[in-house]
């Protein structure tokens, strides 16, 4: 199995093909619609996009973790972690594809 990923470049390019809109107009929204999303999580809003899925900051606790190679205990410092949570439609988008 191949895979591909997408650029921010490809995506305001089909922007482009999609909507017509000049390349740079397509790069601005895209720029835009992105920074949105990052400055909302900043924030710990959720991000919710129809038909696509939901975007939430979940905070982890410290906790103690092993390291895999040495079987070291190591501390692990509580964080804040983005999660994606994908829509039935984009589910199915998925499964279907195969």
């Amino acid at each position: 199995m191949t895979s591909k990923t997408i650029t921010r470049v490809e995506l305001a390019d089909a922007i482009v093909r999609e909507v017509g809109l000049t390349r740079q107009e397509s790069g601005d929204i895209l720029d835009t619609m992105l920074d949105m999303i990052g400055r909302s999580l900043e924030q710990e809003s959720e991000v919710k996009l129809s038909r696509f899925g939901n975007f939430v900051v979940r905070k982890k606790s410290a906790r103690a973790g092993r390291n895999p190679k040495t079987g070291v205990e190591a501390k692990i410092s509580a964080r804040r972690v983005v999660t994606f949570k994908p829509s039935p439609m984009l589910k199915d988008k998925v499964e279907d594809s195969h």
